[in-house]
């Protein structure tokens, strides 16, 4: 097989545990929900975090296989 669909089948593999890690986690403690009336404001602030440090990582280690 050839690079590229390898790194196809990757990233759909990391897209699909990205997926289900925001599914089964939902809303983390931290993340701002406020409800006035009929306004909702939610801002998921520490699900951003822990995405964030989630991809740091994955690019730390795939920028380190070239």
């Amino acid at each position: 097989m050839t690079d590229f669909p390898k790194m196809l089948m990757l990233l759909g593999a990391v897209i699909f545990a990205v997926g289900l890690f925001m599914q089964v986690i939902g809303k983390l403690p931290g993340d701002i929900f406020v409800k006035k009336g009929n306004v909702t404001f939610f801002f998921p602030v520490v699900t951003c975090i822990v995405i964030s440090i989630i991809l740091s990582v994955l690019f730390s280690i795939f920028g380190r296989m070239k």
